[in-house]
C-alpha cells in the first residue's frame, strides 16, 4: 500500500425522508468512526466528512405523503440524525448538507466543466408521464409488478422483494404513484454520463486495487464492469433538485439527478469545512493533493457509485489537467447487512431499530460496543436484543467495568486516592500482556479494517487485568506485604490507563469517563485532538507514583435487566405478527374471489368514461364528496364515498369510471345517480379508476 501523509475518510450520505436505523450505523458510520478515531489515537491526520443526501424523489415521495414541502422534509430529518449521531458519538468533522448553497455551486460546477468538455451525450427519450398530474415520473413514481419475481409492488428502480434493478418501462402494469393511473410515454430530453467511455480507465483502476479492496466490492464492481458500462442519465424532470446550469429551453424544469450530485457532496462539504477553519482552499489539501488517502465508507448497495461513476466523474474533471486535480478512492470498505433479530431492517415497512430511539434508552457506548462485535464484515450479521444484554452485563459491566471501579476504589480506601508505586518496565511487560505484539495486533485490525477484531483484542485485556487482579489478591496482601499490594495497585491503575486507550474507538464517552476518575482534567478525547500520538503509551507505564486520582468513583455500565428488554422483544413480535399478516393479506387477496357470476349478468353492468366537472363536500358527511359527472351528452350528480382521500378540487377534471346504469338512491337528503369504481390500497387508500385516452368520454368499457 502506498504510503499517504493524511487520510480523507467519508461515510455514505443518508436520505434525508427518515431516522437512520441500526443498520445504518452498523454498516457505514460506526465503522468509520471506529477507524477515525484509531487514527487519531496514532496521531495521524485525519478528516471525517459525512452529511445528508436531501435531493432525489424518495425526499418528494415523503414530502407528498405528508403535506408538506421537501424542505421541511429534509430540515426535519437532517437535525433528527445529525442529533443522533451526536449523542452516539460519532465524530464527524462536518456533517453537510446537499441542499446547501455550497453543494449547489460544487455539483453544478462539474456539471458545467464537463459540458464544456462534451463528455456529456444528449438522448431523447421516451418516459412515462401521468396526464393528471400534469408530469414527467422518476423511476420511483412508477409502480407495478416486477417482471422477475411477480411481486405486485416493485418501484421503477428496484423489486424490493427480489432485489433486482428494473427501469419503469420493465414493470407490468406500470401505475403512477401520483394518482395510479396508468401513465403513457412521452418524448423528453436528458444529459447521460458515458461511463462507457472511461471502461478502459475504470478496469485499470480497479485493477491496480485488487490485493486490498473485499472481495464484495470487487465482485459488485467487475460484474458490471463485465456487462460493460452503459450511459447514466444525470438529470430529471423534477421540482426539487439542483438546476441544470444552462440558459438552453431544453434544460428548463430539469435537474441534475441526485447520483450526480450526492457522490460530490463528499467535496462541497469539505469545502464548507475548510470555510469554516477560516481558509476557502484548505480543501484541496485533502482532495488534490497526491499524497491524501481517500477512504470511502458504504453499504454493499452503494459500491458502484464510488467505485466506478464518482471515479469515472473524477476523471472527466482530471482531463487535459496538470493542476486541480483530484485523487481517486484509494479504498471502500462496503460491509454487509446487519439484520434485526434475523430478518432484514426495512423501514418501509417499519421494520427497524431507529438510532435515535434506541438512545432514549440505553447508553450509546453499549451499542456501540455490541455492534462492533457484531460487526458485518464479510458476511451479514445480526442485532438481538439478548445478545445486546449480554454483552453490555457480561464484557462490559462485569469485565471492564467491574476491573476499573475494583482499582479506583481500593486505591482510594487503602492508599489516600494516589498511585503507591512507581512501575518499571520490566513489571509492565510481565504483566501477561506483550505490548508491542498487542499494538501491531491492533493497529493491524484497524487499518485493515477488521473491527470486530479489534474490539476483540481491546476486550482481552480487559480480561487479562481482571485475571490479574484476582490472582494478586492486593485485599489479602495488604495485610501481610503492603509494598506488593502497591505494587499490584500500581500496575492495575496502568492498566486502567491503558485500557481507556485501548477501548477509545469503540466506547469513547466511557473512556473518557476512565480518564478522569485516573485525575486527568481532560478526556481522551481532548488529547487526540490535539494530535497527539498516544497509543505509544501503551509500552510503558503511564502513571507514576504519587499521581492523584480524582477521588471519584462510579459505575461505569449499569446491567440491564430483563424487564427493560422485556417491551422491546413484544415489539418486535408485533412487527413479525404485523409483516406476517401482510403478506398472508396480500396473498389471500391474490387467491380469493367473490362468488362466479355468468357472462350475462355481467353484460347487464353499463360501465361509462365520465368526467367530473364540479366537486363539493356534502354537509354533516366527513367521508362524502357530491359530484357532477359529465357522461356523453348528460350530467349525473353522484355521491362518491371519497372525501377522505380527495378533496373536492382534486377531483375536478379527472376522468372516472361510471356505473350509468345504478338505480338512483337518496344519501342524506341527495339523489345519487351512479356509482365511481375505485380501488383500495395500502392502508384503506383509495385511488380512483381513471381510463386514459382521447375523446373517450361517455364511451362504454369493452
Amino acid at each position: 500500500m502506498a504510503q499517504f501523509k493524511r487520510t480523507l475518510v467519508t461515510t455514505a450520505l443518508p436520505y434525508a425522508n427518515g431516522p437512520v436505523h441500526l443498520g445504518h450505523l452498523a454498516g457505514v458510520y460506526l465503522p468509520a468512526d471506529l477507524y477515525v478515531r484509531h487514527k487519531r489515537l496514532k496521531g495521524e491526520e485525519v478528516l471525517h466528512i459525512g452529511g445528508s443526501d436531501e435531493h432525489g424523489v424518495p425526499i418528494t415521495i415523503t414530502a407528498e405523503k405528508e403535506g408538506v414541502t421537501p424542505a421541511d422534509v429534509v430540515e426535519r430529518y437532517h437535525r433528527m440524525n445529525l442529533e443522533a449521531f451526536t449523542r452516539c458519538g460519532i465524530s464527524f468533522d462536518c456533517y453537510g448538507r446537499t441542499s446547501s448553497e455550497r453543494h449547489h455551486e460544487t455539483a453544478q460546477e462539474f456539471f458545467v466543466e464537463l459540458e464544456r468538455k462534451g463528455i456529456f451525450t444528449r438522448r431523447t427519450e421516451k418516459q412515462f408521464y401521468d396526464a393528471a398530474s400534469g408530469r414527467f415520473l422518476s423511476d420511483r413514481y412508477v409502480v407495478g409488478t416486477c417482471p422477475i419475481c411477480g411481486s405486485p409492488e416493485a418501484s421503477g428502480d428496484q423489486c424490493e422483494q427480489c432485489g433486482t434493478h428494473l427501469s419503469p418501462t420493465e414493470l407490468i402494469e406500470p401505475k403512477s404513484k401520483l394518482s395510479m393511473a396508468t401513465p403513457e410515454l412521452r418524448d423528453t430530453l436528458h444529459w447521460y454520463f458515458p461511463l462507457g467511455r472511461f471502461q478502459e480507465a475504470l478496469e485499470a483502476f480497479v485493477s491496480s486495487h485488487e490485493d486490498d479492496w473485499r472481495p464484495n466490492v470487487l465482485n459488485y464492481t467487475r460484474t458490471w464492469l463485465n456487462a460493460g458500462l452503459n450511459d447514466r442519465a444525470i438529470t430529471r424532470d423534477l421540482g426539487w433538485g439542483i438546476r441544470v446550469p444552462l440558459d438552453e429551453a431544453e434544460a428548463a424544469g430539469k435537474v441534475l439527478y441526485v447520483w450526480f450530485d450526492a457522490v460530490l457532496g463528499y467535496i462541497s462539504f469539505t469545502r464548507e469545512w475548510a470555510e469554516r477553519e477560516g481558509d476557502r482552499e484548505l480543501w484541496r489539501h485533502w482532495w488534490q493533493d497526491p499524497e491524501t488517502r481517500l477512504v470511502q465508507f458504504i453499504g454493499k448497495d452503494n459500491v458502484v457509485f464510488h467505485t466506478l461513476m464518482l471515479p469515472a466523474i473524477l476523471m472527466g474533471w482530471n482531463e487535459g489537467r496538470s493542476e486541480g486535480r483530484y485523487n481517486l478512492v484509494d479504498n471502500v470498505p462496503a460491509s454487509e447487512f446487519m439484520n434485526f433479530e434475523g430478518r432484514k431492517f426495512s423501514k418501509s415497512r417499519n421494520y427497524a431499530v431507529y438510532l435515535g430511539e434506541f438512545l432514549q434508552k440505553f447508553p450509546a457506548d453499549t451499542l456501540r460496543y455490541s455492534i462492533a462485535m457484531n460487526y458485518p464484515e464479510n458476511k451479514d450479521s445480526d442485532f438481538s436484543w439478548t445478545d445486546f444484554q449480554n454483552r453490555t452485563n457480561g464484557e462490559l459491566a462485569d469485565t471492564l467495568g467491574n476491573f476499573i471501579k475494583r482499582s479506583v476504589d481500593f486505591t482510594n480506601s487503602r492508599f489516600e486516592g494516589q498511585v503507591p508505586h512507581q512501575c518499571t518496565i520490566e513489571e509492565w511487560e510481565g504483566i501477561g500482556v506483550d505490548w508491542y505484539a498487542l499494538q501491531s495486533q491492533l493497529d493491524s485490525a484497524y487499518e485493515g479494517f477488521h473491527f470486530r477484531e479489534a474490539a476483540t483484542i481491546s476486550m482481552d485485556v480487559a480480561r487479562a487485568a481482571n485475571r490479574f487482579l484476582t490472582a494478586a489478591e492486593p485485599w489479602k496482601a495488604i495485610k501481610s506485604d503492603p509494598d506488593a499490594a502497591a505494587r499490584t495497585m500500581a500496575l492495575s491503575l496502568n492498566l486502567c490507563h491503558a485500557l481507556s486507550i485501548l477501548f477509545y474507538p469503540v466506547i469513547p464517552e466511557t473512556c473518557d469517563r476512565i480518564h478522569r476518575m485516573l485525575g486527568f482534567k481532560g478526556g481522551v478525547d481532548g488529547l487526540v485532538r490535539k494530535g497527539e500520538p498516544i497509543l505509544g503509551t501503551l509500552l510503558e507505564p503511564a502513571l507514576s507514583k504519587g499521581h492523584p486520582l480524582s477521588g471519584e468513583s462510579e459505575i461505569l455500565f449499569t446491567k440491564i435487566e430483563d424487564k427493560e428488554i422485556e417491551p422491546e422483544l413484544r415489539k418486535i413480535e408485533a412487527l413479525v405478527r404485523e409483516a406476517e399478516a401482510r403478506e398472508a393479506g396480500a396473498t389471500e387477496q391474490k387467491m380469493q374471489f367473490k362468488p362466479t357470476i355468468e357472462f350475462d349478468d355481467f353484460q347487464k353492468v353499463d360501465l361509462r368514461a365520465a368526467t367530473v366537472t364540479a366537486a363539493e363536500k356534502v354537509k354533516k358527511a366527513s367521508k362524502l364528496l357530491k359530484l357532477q359527472v359529465q357522461v356523453g351528452s348528460s350530467t349525473r350528480q353522484v355521491l362518491a364515498g371519497v372525501a377522505e382521500h380527495y378533496a373536492p378540487e382534486e377531483m375536478v377534471g379527472r376522468n372516472v369510471l361510471l356505473v350509468a346504469n345504478l338505480a338512483p338512491r337518496t344519501i342524506r337528503g341527495e339523489v345519487s345517480e351512479g356509482m365511481l369504481l375505485a380501488v383500495e390500497g395500502e392502508g384503506g387508500r383509495l385511488y380512483m379508476v381513471e381510463p386514459q385516452g382521447e375523446k373517450i368520454n361517455g364511451q362504454s368499457v369493452q
